[in-house]
């Protein structure tokens, strides 16, 4: 029987509704998933949604000019997506600007008070410097880190703060990234001091944030009335995410079958465990600051699907589980013709839509297209 074909390509921020072709026979339906153009057009969107002032972009489609400084480290992270895949050169100004700009929005300087928004910055600065070759990324990057390492201590046996003047707080979306900061610089300069940063930093966040038993990461430990407390009842995608990105590159630089494995059973809870996900979706963890968190995880889970040490079984496994993600946010979590995104994944945007959860879907797309490139969607 004869398929019939439902094609949605999108080249323009019009975004067409899809239309069936009916072959007159009544076959199967099949989707034809334009990634790479419905990314193009994502980005598009977002540039002209959410520019704001001196290259930035804002809060929100509503015309909210809020600045954050972590989204826009993300934002940065995105441009460079765009680019990567794409080769256009516009990108690569635009990645400029924003960087230029977010230190003017910061007040002349790169340093926050928050570790994990240097850090965010940090990591994207390293991956534009490589795709750029461009030494004023490596600058920033290199400054941000040898900020971040003053946040270490010995409280808790280790780890690096949430922010700068909390001493009594440290959380695993500071301190993975902060490895993953380590190891990036550690390819760039192969100083062996960074390898060591990485190292001790994942094994105390594992030792501390991590479930031995299901590899799910704890949020964050603190003192409370004189009691230390881990917060285990805040499970996020971004730090599931971020876990994944560090030992996955641990074992890339090192060799270490182990790494690979914690990398492996995090993925592995993360596609099945109901605190996470919802008959094989990532869940909704709304808008704010939690609409970035699983456009983090995609990144990092998307560079485990693309390790070459990786078992062809389990490789499977994962993209079955980033298909189905992206094919459904792709068919039912796009507006269009505005190509804003939804913080759930299962249904149309709302009229609100921040910055934040407009980057999560496409860096669920750019993802998919970088999939597609490899074969593997």
């Amino acid at each position: 029987m004869a398929a019939i074909l439902l094609v949605l390509s999108i080249n323009s921020c019009s975004g067409d509704d899809p239309k069936p072709l009916n072959d007159g026979q009544g076959g199967v339906t099949e989707v034809v998933y334009t990634w790479s153009e419905t990314a193009d057009s994502l980005q598009e969107a977002t540039y002209n949604t959410y520019l704001s002032t001196n290259g930035t972009f804002r809060q929100d489609n509503a015309g909210n000019n809020f600045f954050n400084y972590w989204w826009n480290a993300h934002m940065l992270d995105v441009l460079i997506d765009g680019y990567i895949r794409t080769d256009n050169e516009q990108y690569k100004a635009r990645m400029k600007s924003l960087l230029q700009g977010i230190k003017v929005m910061n007040g002349g300087t790169y340093h926050n008070v928050f570790n994990d928004d240097m850090e965010w910055l940090g990591m994207a600065c390293l991956r534009a410097y490589e795709a750029t070759g461009d030494e004023a990324y490596l600058t920033v990057a290199r400054d941000l880190w040898t900020e971040i390492k003053k946040s270490w201590s010995d409280v808790f046996d280790g780890g690096i703060t949430w922010r700068t003047d909390t001493p009594f707080g440290k959380n695993a979306c500071s301190n993975a990234p902060a490895a993953i900061l380590a190891l990036r610089l550690y390819q760039v300069d192969q100083n062996p001091e960074d390898l060591q940063w990485a190292k001790d930093i994942y094994n105390w966040q594992k030792a501390t944030l991590v479930d031995p038993a299901t590899g799910l990461v704890w949020d964050n430990i603190s003192m409370q009335n004189g009691e230390v407390v881990i917060n285990k009842d805040w499970i996020f995608t971004y730090n599931l995410g971020t876990y994944i990105g560090a030992a996955n590159l641990l074992y890339e630089i090192t060799g270490e079958q182990a790494y690979l494995s914690d990398a492996v059973q995090t993925a592995r809870s993360s596609m099945t465990s109901p605190k996470v996900t919802s008959e094989g979706l990532l869940r909704s963890e709304n808008q704010g600051d939690g609409g970035l968190f699983k456009g983090i995880f995609v990144r990092y889970f998307t560079d485990l699907i693309l390790q070459p040490g990786l078992n062809e079984a389990t490789r499977n496994e994962l993209v079955r589980f980033m298909k189905f993600n992206a094919e459904t946010f792709y068919s039912k979590g796009i507006g269009r013709p505005s190509m804003l995104s939804s913080p759930d994944w299962r249904q149309q945007p709302g009229s609100n839509t921040d910055l934040s959860t407009q980057l999560s879907g496409i860096m669920l797309i750019e993802a998919a297209a970088r999939l597609k490139a490899e074969e593997l969607l």
